[in-house]
């Protein structure tokens, strides 16, 4: 390149100087007195500069790996939600106009679609099956000049997209993406790994990727060149996004790895994988344990429609994937597109819980771009109303069984572990009893000890109901255990003689004296036969307080402490299946209103104290708590996907209600989870003090509920 040197004077005329700047690629040379005074660089040319590592050392190596974060940018909050697009363009082999019209399709296609992230399939430009073209300077050179041409009639599209193409380094030709956002190409990342076995030949024309990464010259323009780059939003700095390209997914060191742990949380990757008998299901799996290894969101886009058949046959298999699941894929010859909203704050949340994801940065670049993103109006992924229950309407037992064998493996342990054979549960009646006593029963089968060691006993007080009281005799004698009765509300009304409370006076005392005296009578009964009381509260009851501390809260061994009550119902549900003699029991157990039976029935002696009158629905809390818990959603984010779960069913105010109430139980209960007995973890989300949840009993709320009113 030749130099450009201009006088000092040159400087009065700004409208020249930058005019000549333009003319030779952002650089010009000052002189004063005959002698080289300084340098004046174009803004791009200061970027690629301030990235090399032969720069100034003020632009040492440490401050190339620094996030390239610019001050004042506008901080987007999209609620981690950003549109994904997985597709295949129709190619024509070598026939590079063809392609490069089709990928401006797509493009234009996908902001109108509001869709922010879209990635193509391998060599789209060329296509695939060039075999010895790609050595030919005619498709090379239309190549790199298409290249431009999309940039240039992409430049008002709001997406960041992939072109795969051919491009020549220092006599080299490489597999390459080439990343661009609003008329700019970002980078270009080099294929690592080339497939040179059975049907495969890349090794013949490709060079794999160098180790470090440098930079490529396209139409007389450097850019960004390697393996080892990372493009972050600088609108939404946690959107980081890394590509790899097809067999660089099924080699043992993949580069999404290094990536991944340098803090890419988006993995493109552009294939051109050919069908074979038994490949999609493989296919499918290794990109949705890539994505689960990797704790990251996977957009996979494989080559279709146009290449060559001479020996090979391409199915357009497109993926979204997101940290071990699969978010959508389209079927195989139907040329689909995988649409999806991804999470990255579910993706970091996952990282940041999981200490063994080590950071890892070494030599890799962040290259930032400027995409503004906001929650989207429309969200391309599901969410269940159950997410702790199976969403087909038939009964996965295999799941059931599963779950029960946990619990009572835990239970069968505890028993050995305290030398006892018999065991005692309070039976109301209710469903999160029945499913203690279902789990006390499999536990016994599977210790091999007497059913009749296993003594259910009812309580009956003031708000007992007939229905209750007769379904767990019934479902006692259906299994075949020892069944009691006791009476207590002759000790009651001398316990509340002795406080002085009026029986009249239904109030919170009322009720837990009640609670209380059962689990006195069932504690004591079990030291004085050398039983093991196995205590009955789930996990939803305790994530909202509503059981009696040291009351119904308190046991010897806690069967249900990770069993929401979606889940204990379902459980319930699946045991009569796989038990036909415990069907009429437990299908009136599970169509009897929830309810803790504290307050006198009717005149009819029907329950007139209902649960979720007072906490809110069910499966409404425990949609709050799977996501709470598990993901560390806030407010905002946990109301947004409670709208999309039940749309139709409850509205904005409802969900409001019960979020605001939600929160203050949660946080205002804490002190009776901090000494909650012992209870195996059954699924991903816990509450044991000892394990997944170590939260003080004091932690404010008023943040949380903040945020709710001004929604």
């Amino acid at each position: 390149m030749n130099k450009k040197i201009q006088p000092i004077t040159a400087l009065r005329d700004t409208a020249k100087l930058e005019k000549d700047l333009e003319d030779n690629n952002g650089l010009l040379y000052i002189t004063k007195n005959g002698y080289s005074s300084f340098v004046i660089l174009s803004p791009d040319e200061y970027e690629k500069l301030s990235q090399k590592n032969t720069c100034h050392p003020f632009f040492s190596e440490k401050k190339e790996r620094e996030q390239p974060i610019l001050k004042g940018k506008e901080q987007s909050d999209p609620l981690g939600f950003v549109n994904v697009r997985s597709a295949t363009i129709p190619i024509e082999v070598g026939g590079v106009r063809h392609n490069k019209e089709e990928i401006i399709k797509k493009v234009h296609e996908a902001n109108e679609n509001s869709i922010s992230i879209l990635v193509l399939n391998e060599l789209c430009l060329t296509g695939y099956t060039c075999n010895d073209i790609f050595l030919f300077d005619t498709l090379l050179d239309k190549s790199e000049a298409a290249l431009m041409e999309i940039a240039k009639e992409t430049e008002d599209d709001n997406v960041l997209f992939t072109v795969g193409l051919p491009l020549r380094k220092n006599n080299k030709l490489y597999n390459s993406v080439a990343l661009l956002f609003k008329g700019k190409i970002l980078g270009v990342v080099p294929k690592t790994f080339l497939p040179n076995y059975s049907e495969f030949y890349e090794g013949r024309w490709f060079s794999p990727a160098p180790e470090e990464n440098s930079y490529v010259e396209i139409q007389g323009k450097e850019y960004p060149f390697g393996k080892k780059m990372i493009f972050v939003d600088e609108n939404y700095p946690k959107l980081r996004v890394g590509v790899e390209v097809c067999e660089d997914l099924w080699a043992p060191n993949t580069p999404s790895t290094d990536l991944a742990l340098a803090g890419a949380n988006v993995i493109l990757n552009l294939s051109a994988s050919n069908e074979t008998v038994g490949k999609y299901s493989y296919r499918r799996d290794l990109v949705r344990m890539t994505s689960a290894r990797l704790r990251a969101a996977y957009l996979y886009s494989d080559a279709g429609d146009g290449e060559s058949t001479t020996d090979l046959v391409f199915a357009s298999h497109n993926i979204v994937a997101e940290d071990g699941a699969i978010l959508t894929e389209t079927k195989p010859f139907e040329m689909g597109e995988a649409t999806a909203t991804i999470d990255i704050e579910k993706l970091e949340a996952g990282r940041l819980k999981t200490t063994t994801f080590h950071n890892f940065d070494e030599g890799m670049r962040y290259i930032p771009f400027s995409m503004p993103l906001k929650a989207p109006s429309k969200i391309y992924r599901h969410y269940s109303r159950n997410p702790f229950i199976p969403e087909d309407k038939k009964v996965d037992l295999e799941r059931v069984q599963t779950i029960l064998n946990i619990q009572a493996m835990g239970l069968v342990k505890r028993l050995h572990t305290v030398h006892q054979n018999k065991a005692l549960i309070g039976l109301s009646g209710g469903l999160d009893s029945t499913l203690a006593l279902l789990v006390t029963v499999e536990a016994f089968k599977k210790a091999h000890f007497d059913l009749k060691g296993i003594t259910a006993i009812t309580l009956p007080a003031f708000g007992t109901s007939k229905r209750t009281h007769d379904n767990a005799k019934l479902l006692a004698e259906e299994l075949g255990v020892s069944f009691e009765e006791i009476n207590i509300k002759n000790t009651l009304v001398s316990h509340f003689r002795d406080i002085n409370h009026d029986l009249d006076n239904h109030n919170v005392t009322y009720e837990n004296a009640q609670a209380r005296e059962r689990t006195q009578v069932l504690m004591d009964i079990a030291n004085d036969r050398n039983s093991l009381m196995v205590g009955t509260g789930d996990l939803s009851e305790l994530c909202l307080g509503w059981c009696t501390y040291n009351g119904d809260h308190m046991s010897m061994y806690g069967v249900n402490a990770s069993i929401p009550k979606t889940l204990v119902r379902y459980l319930c549900e699946g045991y009569a299946l796989l038990h036909p003699e415990t069907k009429r029991s437990l299908e009136d157990i599970i169509a009897t209103p929830i309810s803790p039976e504290l307050l006198p029935t009717d005149k009819n002696g029907n329950i007139i104290q209902m649960t979720e009158d007072k906490v809110g629905p069910y499966e409404l809390n425990d949609f709050f708590i799977y996501h709470f818990l598990r993901f560390g959603y806030r407010p905002k984010k946990l109301l947004r996907i409670a709208l999309e779960a039940y749309q139709g069913k409850y509205d904005k105010e409802f969900i409001k209600k019960w979020l605001i109430a939600f929160f203050q139980r949660f946080f205002h209960n804490q002190f009776k989870r901090s000494c909650l007995p012992d209870g195996a973890k059954v699924g991903s989300v816990a509450i044991s003090p000892r394990g997944d949840l170590r939260m003080p009993s004091d932690a404010c709320v008023d943040d949380y509920l903040d945020e709710i009113k001004e929604l």
